[in-house]
């Protein structure tokens, strides 16, 4: 099968790689995309490199990276800036769907969504005109959506007949009704309440957990875990319950945060005091790798565990102290392959103990890195998700 697999990445991060490489937007297309994949943030190139694993064809697209998109479209003789009949038609219900969704549940996304949408304005041809050149070059059998919200189902409705399945992916955050998610041929998600959400709408639905790739062991440098306690995530509205977590965590664990500028918590609020920077892909494995523990807290999304740290923590082979969910048992044994809790004192004190007994603390971070290893990998996932659209094709 021919799989093409289309996603978005946040300003901040695009913004991060070009600076450490300077001179990288003059690059061709392929350079760019080894840079982008070598970063390791998000899900990189695990997909599209497990499924070519099992024989399969399959390309990345990063929709919304300009550099990266003008150079694929200059290399193909491809003239992107102006825009087309379809796009002027798109942009006029992106425009709809922007005012919309600040009276929706969506409008907590608005950070998220603020540099995709901007992608999308007039003078920007490029996105879509890019976009789809690529899929009519590369006709998939299979057009997996991972940014369902960036990437609308106007311009996807337009390219259907270049694919034989059209694939949706999503994970818990809400979506809008507004949207004609029918154009779908199937949604996976890893989140079974979002299963249910679209089956209710008459969509085709399965459950696709997230995973983790052993490929990122071998960017790592062993430097001993020379941080006691870490957490690496988002600050976003949705994670109201997680910041009065880490603010409790702060003024009694030896805490460092990582994740994007914390302008919504408040300056004299102790995450300030606990907060080390940025850090994406690469640098956020190996802080994930230096600690001796590090907390995970799905935010204000239940009831199930669902979110990448899940296996990112543990696949590194750290002691993952994690919001306990009902689910949490069916993915890795409590208290023998991770630790959960279900409130911050819960939380506190495990950290507490863990952090004097060195033994008991490696011994369940080895369990948990063996799980991940034996049974939450991309190549699993990706043999999972050849199973699963070989049965709509």
């Amino acid at each position: 099968m021919r799989f093409l697999i289309l996603n978005t990445d946040y300003p901040e991060f695009l913004s991060s790689l070009y600076a450490q490489h300077p001179g990288l937007e003059q690059q061709p297309y392929e350079r760019q995309m080894r840079v982008r994949t070598e970063s390791l943030f998000g899900v990189a190139d695990f997909y599209s490199s497990n499924l070519r694993k099992l024989g399969h064809e399959a390309w990345d697209i990063h929709a919304n990276n300009e550099f990266m998109q003008k150079a694929w479209a200059r290399e193909h003789g491809i003239p992107v800036e102006a825009p087309t009949p379809m796009l002027q038609r798109w942009l006029a219900v992106l425009r709809h769907a922007r005012r919309a969704a600040a009276r929706t549940p969506l409008r907590y996304l608005k950070p998220l969504l603020r540099p995709v949408l901007r992608a999308f304005d007039g003078q920007q041809a490029w996105f879509y005109g890019t976009l789809t050149a690529q899929i009519e070059h590369y006709r998939p059998d299979v057009l997996l959506n991972e940014s369902m919200v960036g990437i609308g189902s106007v311009l996807l409705k337009e390219m259907k007949s270049y694919v034989r399945l059209l694939v949706g992916q999503h994970a818990a955050t809400t979506l809008p009704d507004s949207e004609d998610w029918s154009v779908y041929d199937l949604v996976i998600s890893s989140f079974p309440p979002t299963i249910d959400w679209f089956r209710r709408k008459g969509v085709r639905a399965a459950l696709h957990r997230l995973g983790f790739e052993p490929r990122v062991l071998s960017y790592l440098q062993n430097g001993g875990k020379k941080i006691d306690v870490s957490f690496v995530g988002s600050f976003y509205s949705v994670h109201a319950s997680r910041m009065a977590l880490l603010e409790s965590l702060c003024s009694r664990c030896p805490m460092m945060i990582w994740g994007p500028d914390p302008h919504r918590v408040g300056h004299d609020s102790l995450i300030r005091k606990c907060y080390a920077g940025q850090a994406w892909g690469r640098d956020m494995y190996q802080i994930l790798y230096d600690s001796k523990i590090t907390v995970n807290h799905h935010g204000d999304i239940a009831p199930y565990a669902n979110n990448m740290r899940l296996y990112e923590a543990t696949g590194v082979g750290t002691l993952l102290v994690t919001d306990h969910k009902d689910n949490l048992g069916d993915l890795f044994a409590l208290n023998r392959e991770v630790i959960s809790y279900r409130t911050p004192e819960e939380c506190g004190d495990a950290i507490g103990y863990y952090l004097e007994h060195d033994e008991e603390r490696r011994a369940i971070a080895q369990a948990g890195q063996k799980r991940t290893l034996s049974e939450h990998t991309y190549y699993q996932r990706m043999q999972e998700l050849v199973q699963i659209v070989s049965k709509y094709l």
